[in-house]
């Protein structure tokens, strides 16, 4: 098959907000000189699929885009690539994150942290094509970009990720969106060998930190409320402690003790009761959304000069390492394979946290 004109290929959409999805089919655009077309394998489903197919995300975002092809982690098979492209081969394994271009041209991008693009970059699914460089390879007749829910996908070289040959397939896609989401700021905060680190919030995102930071070298601690993720916290992940976060005693025995929190939480919390577990100078960095605003009172900080912050995915080429990293330690997401007919089911499952810790379409079943 080529791929030198645009092309139909097949996917689930959500043809209005909060629809459940259907089968449907999309045009993606021709195959340009720096092209890389993918036939996709495999797609996560990731929490922010469900928000912005709900049209959850209207306000801080602005009014999301109908009809949606959700699916920002995506992995599968090279099968063209453009004239220019130096990286891949017909056959090779390739991934795509959460956005599938940037400016190109600002700061951020020129350091290689295009998820941080002062001009804005374009997300993989439900986004205008922002920049000139986008609009003249787009030949497919819609300003609007498809996710991974599809059978196929057309993506500048520059923004296309390679899979390591050792990692099983089908537990690589969530590495693109909750993997580099919990490694970055590790990273970036200058997780330790022998530090302390508590990841809040045991799902998607959450089971990624703690393999991260146990590769990394740390103690790492799960905070959840309730205990019915401990056993699976220490045994399965590999975690060294677990706290329910409702047990005073537990509480009180970890307080003032922690170089970082990585807070995955993705409902309202205290988020007071987190901070004053930091030590001296710790850091808790969010990478969970929760709904609405947070109440912060400023005493945990002032006392303890703890600090707070936030980290959006990672760069293209942080998010290269981080595969790199999960091929040299063999780190993939723990999974549930799913048919493409299941999408609803697993929405509704993913929002009663019924799943560990992933599902994954099975696109080629599409």
């Amino acid at each position: 098959m080529s791929f030198d004109k645009p092309f139909p290929t097949k996917c689930y959409w959500a043809p209005s907000k909060s629809a459940p999805l259907v089968p449907a089919t999309v045009t993606r655009r021709s195959c340009h000189t720096s092209d890389v077309v993918i036939e996709i394998l495999y797609a996560g489903v990731c929490h922010s699929d469900i928000h912005s197919a709900k049209g959850e995300f209207d306000d801080a975002f602005g009014p999301a885009t109908f009809p949606m092809v959700p699916g920002h982690e995506i992995c599968g098979i090279v099968r063209q690539v453009g004239s220019s492209v130096t990286k891949f081969r017909v056959g090779d394994r390739a991934g795509v994150g959460c956005f599938v271009d940037s400016c190109r041209q600002c700061g951020s991008c020129k350091e290689g942290e295009e998820n941080y693009c002062e001009r804005g970059f374009v997300l993989t699914y439900g986004s205008p094509h922002l920049h000139e460089h986008c609009i003249a390879c787009n030949d497919s007749g819609v300003d609007l970009t498809y996710g991974g829910y599809a059978k196929h996908i057309v993506v500048s070289e520059r923004f296309v990720l390679k899979i390591p040959d050792n990692l099983e397939f089908s537990r690589v896609a969530p590495l693109l969106c909750a993997g580099i989401t919990t490694y970055s700021p590790l990273r970036f905060h200058g997780l330790r060998a022998g530090d302390k680190l508590a990841v809040a919030g045991l799902g998607g995102l959450g089971h990624m930190a703690v393999k991260f930071g146990k590769a990394m070298g740390a103690e790492v601690t799960v905070l959840s409320r309730g205990n019915g993720k401990r056993e699976d916290a220490l045994r399965s992940l590999g975690a060294d402690h677990f706290v329910d976060t409702t047990n005073p005693d537990e509480v009180k025995a970890v307080t003032g003790t922690f170089n970082i929190i990585l807070n995955t939480i993705s409902a309202a919390h205290d988020v007071q009761f987190y901070l004053w577990l930091l030590r001296k100078n710790g850091k808790m960095v969010y990478v969970g959304a929760p709904p609405g605003d947070l109440a912060l009172r400023t005493f945990p900080l002032i006392f303890g000069r703890r600090m707070i912050s936030g980290s959006a995915t990672g760069g293209l080429p942080e998010t290269q390492e981080m595969l790199e990293f999960c091929g040299e330690h063999n780190i993939v997401s723990d999974v549930e394979v799913i048919q493409p007919e299941e999408i609803n089911v697993a929405f509704e499952r993913t929002l009663r946290s019924d799943v560990k810790y992933r599902f994954v379409i099975d696109v080629s079943a599409m």
